[in-house]
């Protein structure tokens, strides 16, 4: 049986996503198995793009840090 991983993607204003790496569907939590398309999970990693919806929310408003 294949095994995949979760990538937990997290944002500012909104609740995580966790993406199959398998399927690539995503989900409002990790799951043991993908609901989709039934394979294994063995792990997660973190995806740290939330900093980049920082930043440029902050050049938005010309905020300093």
């Amino acid at each position: 049986m294949r095994k995949a991983q979760w990538t937990q993607r997290t944002h500012l204003f909104r609740p995580d996503e966790f993406i199959c790496s398998a399927c690539g569907m995503v989900f409002p939590r990790p799951y043991k198995e993908c609901p989709y398309c039934g394979v294994e999970m063995k792990k997660s990693k973190y995806d740290p793009s939330w900093v980049d919806d920082a930043e440029g929310r902050f050049a938005i408003l010309d905020d300093d840090w």
